[in-house]
């Protein structure tokens, strides 16, 4: 994994928000909106480039869950989530640990499950459900 080489988010704000939490091991930006964040690195369906970004997550039993909401109400999925659709291996740091996971779309009773739960740790996402047209993913990352 490309850990230090990879492109960041053209997002002006994020980048800079995985900037210090890289810089930081995380003790600048682990903590960020009000959430608990991770970066997130994927393999760019189209470019092939590695590219990072950093996302709320919640735990759920070992397991890392991350709503791909986008940064704000969108009726088009993020390109993150895109990305590991396309190559489901990825890149994660929490804090200063970084290790690698395989991301699969939750879905049915678990999608529901892990759904109320990230919306009990963030309830933005309540609101960006009701706005959205799209059913939103939940990503499940597991390491390897």
């Amino acid at each position: 994994m490309p850990w230090n080489s990879a492109a960041d988010s053209p997002d002006p704000s994020v980048a800079e928000h995985v900037r210090r939490y890289l810089a930081t091991d995380g003790r600048d930006g682990y903590l960020e909106g009000g959430m608990t964040n991770l970066v997130l690195t994927v393999k760019g369906r189209k470019s092939g480039r590695w590219l990072r970004t950093g996302l709320f997550f919640g735990e759920d039993d070992g397991r890392y869950v991350l709503i791909a909401s986008g940064s704000s109400v969108t009726h088009t999925h993020p390109a993150w989530y895109l990305n590991v659709v396309a190559t489901p291996e990825v890149g994660v740091q929490i804090l200063g640990e970084r290790f690698t996971a395989r991301a699969r779309t939750a879905e049915g009773p678990e999608r529901e499950r892990l759904w109320r739960m990230m919306v009990k740790l963030a309830p933005v996402y309540r609101t960006y459900e009701a706005r959205s047209r799209r059913r939103i993913p939940v990503v499940v990352l597991e390491r390897l």
